[in-house]
Parts: structure tokens; sequence; C-alpha cells
């Protein structure tokens, strides 16, 4: 990791990434919307809610237990980290894989597929507070207690550029991609895949819940703040604040910033539903509404991507027509 004190992780930390998680996570499938309601621009869906823990955490899980585990710096107590979900099932994944202890803190609103999936991995799950914060400070007793390496939903160099490797897979896919957009929490998924955005040449439009909008509220004020957190997709974008790094590359990407409501991340994630038969997170659908409720508004012609992030959720709520 080319990082410091001082610096932020780049698209070299990137290119590393891509070699430590090739052959272990899966290349994203990406399709085309055959829809016409965009106009004269062409939208692919990239899939990476098909990675093998249902979300694209598995991208960042493998690059930071893969760097770990080469530099000989895995402690015999594992791994803990606290998550909304995603990231632990990610990490348990990962650590399943090596025979590596983890320990996963959860809010106790955590929704209860993802807790029993964690299980399955073998993971010591433990519940802690009604906020991702709360089980963050509980994780972080517990890797001071134990000797646990502690890793991170979203905030640690690893876990970005781990993500970043997305957007270079998509990119191979579509020739002349000239925009990608992405839902955020923390901001991980979007750090790395502005990294990589910066690099290649690609806009990047950062999408967020009216009422949960950590990196929008960091945008605003130049550094990063703390949000209230109140969404239907606050189990996977829920973090109180965004990273640094998130707020760097927003700024360094250019990235445009937008927000959609709570209707119109249910529309979205019913149309996936009802168009394409995916059963995705509300957290998925985040970045879908942006533009089937008009807060982003394609050019003619403009080739964009938008990433379906996971898709570990009750689909009982979906209607079927």
């Amino acid at each position: 990791m080319t990082t410091t004190a001082n610096t932020f992780p780049t698209y070299e930390d990137v290119k590393a990434a891509k070699d430590r998680v090739h052959g272990v996570t899966r290349p994203v499938p990406v399709l085309e919307i055959d829809r016409d309601s965009f106009g004269t621009a062409r939208v692919f869906l990239a899939l990476d809610f098909m990675q093998s823990s249902g979300s694209f955490k598995d991208r960042g899980a493998a690059n930071f237990i893969g760097a770990h585990l080469a530099a000989g710096s895995m402690p015999g107590a594992g791994v803990v980290i606290a998550s909304g979900g995603n990231a632990g099932l990610a990490c348990a994944w990962a650590a399943q894989r090596h025979g590596i202890r983890a320990t996963v803190f959860l809010p106790t609103t955590a929704p209860a597929v993802k807790v029993a999936k964690l299980r399955t991995l073998g993971a010591d799950v433990r519940q802690v507070g009604a906020e991702y914060a709360e089980a963050a400070a509980a994780a972080a007793e517990f890797a001071s207690a134990t000797g646990a390496l502690a890793s991170h939903a979203y905030d640690n160099p690893y876990i970005a550029a781990g993500a970043g490797t997305l957007l270079g897979e998509i990119h191979d896919q579509v020739p002349g991609l000239d925009t990608v957009v992405v839902a955020v929490g923390g901001g991980g998924l979007f750090a790395g895949t502005a990294m990589t955005a910066h690099a290649l040449g690609v806009r990047v439009v950062a999408v967020e819940p009216a009422n949960c909008r950590a990196l929008n509220a960091a945008v605003e004020a130049g550094k990063v703040v703390d949000v209230p957190v109140d969404s239907v997709a606050a189990d996977s974008l829920g973090a109180r604040r965004a990273s640094e790094t998130a707020l760097h590359w927003a700024q360094r990407a250019q990235a445009r910033s937008v927000l959609v409501t709570e209707d119109a991340i249910r529309a979205a994630r019913q149309l996936l539903w009802d168009h394409r038969h995916l059963a995705v997170e509300h957290a998925a659908a985040t970045a879908l509404a942006a533009l089937t409720s008009g807060a982003y508004k394609p050019e003619d012609g403009e080739r964009i991507a938008v990433v379906l992030c996971g898709a570990n959720t009750d689909p009982s709520d979906l209607v079927t027509t």
C-alpha cells in the first residue's frame, strides 16, 4: 500500500488490488437496459451483487485479507469488523476462505437475512446499538482487548482500493463509457470508483438518500461532518459521516453529488424487479433512482453504468404483478 498518514490511496493501489483479488472475486456481469425512457442515452447495469457474499464488498475484503496475509500481519485473534451487514458478510467470507476467525459487530437493526447469512459463514456475530456507529465503537473496544485485526466497512485504504477494481471491469465491457453512477454510504465504493474513474476519464455521480447524505454534506461543507441517518437504505448507506478519502476523491474527481427520495428508491427497486426480476437491496436501487427520478438527467448519447451494489435483502415486500 502506497499510502502514508498524510496521503490517500490512489489508482496505483487499485492496480495492486486487482492482482490480489484476481481469481478470488467474480468478474462483474454487465447488461444494457432495453428501455427508451432515457432518450438516446445508453444505460448499463453492473451486477456486482453477484459476488459470493451478495455485494461488491467482497472486493475490499479479499484485498484487505490478502494484503495482511502476504505481509504476515494477520494475528491469531483473527479479524474484527463493524458493519450494517454487507461488509461483515464479505469479511466473514474472505476470512473463512483462509480459516481465519471473524468477529462481526452489527447494530440491532441489521436485517435478519444478513445476520443469518453471517452465521452460516462461521462468523462470531455480536449485535450492539441501533446504529452502525455504536457497533463500530464496540468493535474498536474488542480489537483493543483481544488484539484482533480491525477492518472497516469503508474507511480503510485496502477496502477502498479493492472496491476500485469494479470500474475497470465495467470499463472493459462498455467501450466509450462516459459516466458511472454509484450509491454512497461511508464512501468505500465511491472512493475506489472515483480513483479509477479519474484515471480512466470517466465521470462519477454519487447518489445518496436525502435523509442519509454523509458525502453530500461533506462536499457542501468542504470537510467531513456528522449527519442524521434516516432511510430505508440505512442498513447499507447509514454512515453518520463519509471518510476523508471519499471527500478527497469527490473533490479531485469533480464528482457530482445528487440526492433521491425514499419513494424514488422504493420505486427503482420495484422497477428492477418488474423489468428484470432482480431483487436488490434498497442501497442498490438508490443508484438507479438517480436516473429514474430525474435527479441525474443523461445527455444525448451518454453511456452510463449504474452499479447495483448488493442483494442481501428480503424480497417479500416486492410486489409481483
